[in-house]
C-alpha cells in the first residue's frame, strides 16, 4: 500500500513539472455543472456523499471536497487505485467527465466554522 501511495505521488510531481515546462497533456478545466451530474451518473456519491464529504455509512468514503487532490494525482489515482474503491478506466469514465467531477469538487464551497454561527456560539 505505501509503494502505491508515493507511486501516486510521485505521478504527481512528475505530471506537474513536465505540464509546468509544456510537456505532458494540457489539462483542461472542467465543467462544475456537469462535474455534479457526472459525480451522480458515475455512483461516487454513494461513498463519498453528494458533495464529496465522505459518508458514515461506509467505512472507506474518503472527504473529497472542497479540497481535491491536484488533478495529476487526483487523475492518477481514480485510474489506477488498488484499494475499496475501484479504478476507473478511460472506457468506463472518460477524462473529460474526470475533469469536470475535479471541477465540480473544487466548485464546493468550505463550511462554515462552528464559531461564526451564533446558535451554537452561545
Amino acid at each position: 500500500m505505501k509503494r502505491h501511495i508515493v507511486r501516486i505521488a510521485l505521478t504527481a510531481v512528475v505530471a506537474g513539472a513536465l505540464s509546468s515546462f509544456g510537456y505532458g497533456p494540457a489539462f483542461a478545466a472542467g465543467d462544475a455543472a456537469k462535474g455534479k451530474l457526472q459525480f451522480v451518473k458515475h455512483g461516487c456519491w454513494q461513498c463519498h456523499g453528494f458533495r464529496g464529504q465522505g459518508s458514515v455509512a461506509t467505512s472507506g468514503g474518503k472527504v473529497l471536497a472542497p479540497d481535491p487532490l491536484p488533478w495529476e494525482a487526483f487523475s492518477a489515482f481514480v485510474r489506477g487505485t488498488n484499494r475499496a474503491m475501484p479504478p476507473f478506466s478511460e472506457k468506463i469514465l472518460p477524462d473529460s467527465d474526470l475533469q469536470d467531477i475535479h471541477a465540480y469538487l473544487e466548485s464546493v464551497p468550505k463550511t462554515a466554522d462552528y464559531k461564526s454561527i451564533p446558535l451554537l456560539s452561545q
